[in-house]
């Protein structure tokens, strides 16, 4: 406030200066005349740029503070019910979030856990692996997708992803299919669902498992080419999801599910996630600590209801971008693949070409724009997975769009003017660069 309060006093003074003094000249009257427009002309830039700044909202990469505010009474409530009722462990409320859950995706079984990496790593103990397994994933994701792969002596192969979607490269996964290969785990990147015909497809032929990644793409559909809808993480034999705060569906804390219309396989996971305990004290399978808390499943519960209303939110945001910033050479916008309700835009992410991508990011973080980059490392480069099984020729894609990506700010409460002034930047360093 108090710079803002200082922005606003210095417009005062410039307002109130007086034009009239350059009149007093009157030795020099041609320089006053000379000089009137320029100086008009300067005035009203510098005023039309501090109004733009300061009546516009901060920008945010991700705005929790702005979402909470509409839901804050209820939320509020809800937290001092659990702290009453002290069930923080396992508590009504988790069963509530549970079945609540199971009714929004459709789906017989949702099993609340601690994080999303928890989730995954749950996921594939349920299915009685081997050591040496081939789980089959992605480069271009974040390190816990293949993290759980490697804790459980299973052997992650790294595939690439298609230059357009983000998502696994067909081609690519079909020439990874070996005869040890057991599961493919599909990452639903930055909002959009994977080409799941052809992956379910292809595990059909090798007989091979599908757990779905979604855990940036929770509330999004899936278009079959039969013209079937399914909810991201309801496709494959389990699909799993995280609820980190910037999530779509985000706690304010740690969280995630892994989903199933599997029965058996859904006992099982509910006896992994409780120490591989059904009865108390009796252990049955080799299971994990990894259970929601009752406080985030209390505010999860609360924010699923809105879940819709955030992902449209940001699909409008999403098209108020591509509207400003397409037919630009110098980038490449999101594509969606088939139906626009496969993609709810937990990230909107653009490829740079013909220019460098780390001096754009600079130059929005001087103007107040913050941005990501997701991901700079592929995970084949980095040091706990490298592996002599891979050729670079094999990550041509990914290799790219790790020097070319970034993210720019995406979330419910994006508004029109401050999209409008950051693709307004981003144009003018294009046009410069």
């Amino acid at each position: 406030m108090g710079k803002q309060k200082l922005i606003k006093e210095i417009i005062d003074e410039y307002k109130n200066f007086k034009i009239i003094d350059f009149y007093k000249i009157k030795s020099n009257i041609g320089v006053v005349r000379l000089i009137m427009p320029v100086y008009l002309f300067f005035r009203g830039m510098f005023y039309l740029f501090l109004n733009e700044i300061f009546n516009m909202k901060k920008i945010n990469m991700v705005d929790l503070a702005g979402q909470y505010e509409p839901i804050a009474k209820e939320v509020n409530r809800a937290i001092n019910d659990v702290i009453k009722n002290t069930s923080f462990i396992n508590g009504p409320v988790v069963s509530d979030f549970q079945k609540n859950l199971e009714n929004y995706l459709d789906i017989k079984h949702v099993i609340p856990c601690a994080n999303g990496t928890d989730a995954l790593q749950i996921a594939l103990m349920s299915l009685d692996l081997d050591p040496g397994d081939e789980i089959i994933t992605v480069d271009f994701t974040f390190a816990s997708t293949v993290e759980v792969i490697a804790l459980l002596k299973l052997t992650p192969v790294l595939v690439d992803v298609d230059s357009e979607t983000f998502n696994i490269n067909i081609d690519s996964l079909e020439s990874a299919i070996t005869e040890k290969s057991k599961v493919i785990i599909p990452v639903h990147l930055f909002g959009q669902v994977a080409n799941m015909d052809e992956i379910i497809r292809l595990a059909k032929i090798n007989n091979l498992q599908i757990i779905e990644d979604t855990a940036q793409a929770i509330g999004a559909n899936y278009k079959f080419l039969d013209g079937r809808k399914q909810k991201a993480g309801t496709i494959g034999l389990i699909g799993t999801t995280s609820f980190f705060p910037s999530k779509n569906l985000g706690a304010y804390g740690d969280g995630g599910a892994v989903f199933t219309n599997n029965d058996s396989l859904a006992y099982k996971i509910r006896g992994i996630v409780n120490h591989g305990m059904y009865e108390r004290y009796h252990h049955d399978v080799v299971g994990v600590n990894s259970r929601l808390d009752s406080i985030q499943a209390a505010i999860l519960n609360i924010k699923l209801k809105f879940l819709d209303q955030y992902n449209n939110s940001r699909k409008k945001a999403a098209l108020k971008y591509t509207e400003l910033l397409n037919n630009n050479s110098k980038i490449q916008i999101p594509k969606i693949l088939g139906d626009e309700d496969s993609h709810v835009f937990h990230q909107y992410t653009l490829v740079v070409k013909g220019t460098n991508r780390d001096e754009l990011v600079k130059y929005l973080n001087h103007n107040g724009i913050p941005c990501g980059i997701y991901y700079p490392i592929p995970l084949h480069k980095q040091k706990a997975y490298r592996s002599n099984r891979y050729d670079e020729k094999d990550f041509e894609i990914t290799n790219r769009l790790s020097k070319s990506v970034i993210s720019l700010p995406m979330h419910s409460e994006l508004d029109d003017d401050q999209i409008g002034f950051i693709c307004k930047k981003i144009i003018k360093f294009l046009e410069k660069n």
